[in-house]
């Protein structure tokens, strides 16, 4: 009885960013670390993302509970984060810089959580090259630093199969799976499972289609490459623009789907110049992101607000560049 007690003392609940990379790898990353340092063990693995962020901070989190690669909560035991817009308050923020927390982990300049958490913990997991090549990957990925928009749309690598596959039926179920199998696992032999080469091949047919869909529509408003697009039925990849105009400062995409319209604005990754930050753009209309990439979920009657959204920001960004080449 009492060893039933102390186990259950133990039992933690993961919370990460789903679906995406770098918050799967800041998953496995944190569960390992967790598990090794505090005998914490995950019993509860639940994705999150930001159509929750209205009642995150009302949303009670257990007593052992992690949180990776999303929004601030005060509740949790563990905290990871490098998104710019992770404090949905200044009272949150307060939180954080008033009281230093050992287990709370943000860096807004990190490219990805799992470089953060690597950085910082990662020498618990003595340089093990598996979990090394999901870290760089994650990196890659979340930063926008693939070497050419060909990379960004190839499948030449399993970190990029994987993450293909996060496109088709990303569901909890498959959360757990990654999260779970990703502790032992490389990343070439998860890739190798039925569970991910069924939605990756099925993301591979559907992106192809969009990037049809994509190229009928995609038009230059100045130096900004400018889509809009039905997304059902197809995947619309948010380096597909550039496919078409390379040397486009930005993108903007509004894609609409039976429940909701997304809008999408991108810095060119293969271009060097400072960007607006296009995360705290989309914040005040609900959304967020990072400097180079920010996007907004649009649901009900809210869906109207995407041409008003779209204009205003090429309104920002042609008054920016404006400036720039002064």
């Amino acid at each position: 009885m009492v060893w039933s007690i102390f186990h259950w003392r133990k039992c933690a609940t993961l919370y990460l960013h789903f679906p995406c990379f770098d918050g799967i790898v800041s998953g496995v990353l944190t569960a390992l670390f967790l598990e090794k340092s505090r005998g914490w063990k995950f019993k509860a693995i639940q994705p999150v993302n930001y159509s929750l962020q209205k009642g995150w901070l009302n949303t009670p989190l257990p007593q052992r509970s992690a949180v990776v690669d999303f929004l601030f909560h005060p509740q949790a035991g563990f905290w990871a984060d490098h998104h710019p817009t992770t404090f949905l308050n200044d009272g949150g923020r307060a939180k954080f810089e008033q009281n230093p927390h050992r287990s709370w982990i943000y860096d807004r300049s990190s490219g990805s959580c799992a470089a953060l958490l690597w950085r910082t913990v990662g020498k618990v997991f003595e340089a093990d090259q598996r979990l090394k090549e999901m870290v760089d990957w994650a990196q890659k990925i979340d930063s926008a630093s693939y070497d050419s928009v060909e990379e960004a749309l190839s499948s030449n690598h399993a970190a990029l199969v994987l993450n293909g596959s996060l496109a088709i039926n990303a569901d909890q179920e498959y959360c757990e799976f990654l999260v779970t199998q990703l502790q032992r696992a490389s990343l070439q032999e998860i890739v190798q499972t039925d569970d991910v080469q069924k939605r990756f091949r099925r993301a591979r047919e559907l992106g192809e289609l969009g990037l049809d869909r994509v190229c009928q529509s995609v038009r230059l408003e100045g130096d900004v490459a400018v889509f809009e697009a039905s997304s059902d039925g197809v995947l619309m990849n948010r380096y597909a623009p550039y496919c078409f105009y390379p040397k486009a400062l930005y993108s903007i995409g509004i894609t609409h789907s039976k429940h909701s319209t997304v809008v999408t604005a991108m810095r060119n990754p293969w271009l060097n110049f400072e960007s607006l930050h296009l995360g705290e753009f989309m914040r005040p209309f609900g959304g967020g992101g990072h400097q180079r990439v920010g996007s907004v979920v649009l649901k009900g009657e809210s869906a109207g607000q995407a041409h008003a959204i779209s204009e205003r920001l090429l309104q920002k960004l042609g008054a920016a560049n404006t400036v720039n080449k002064k």
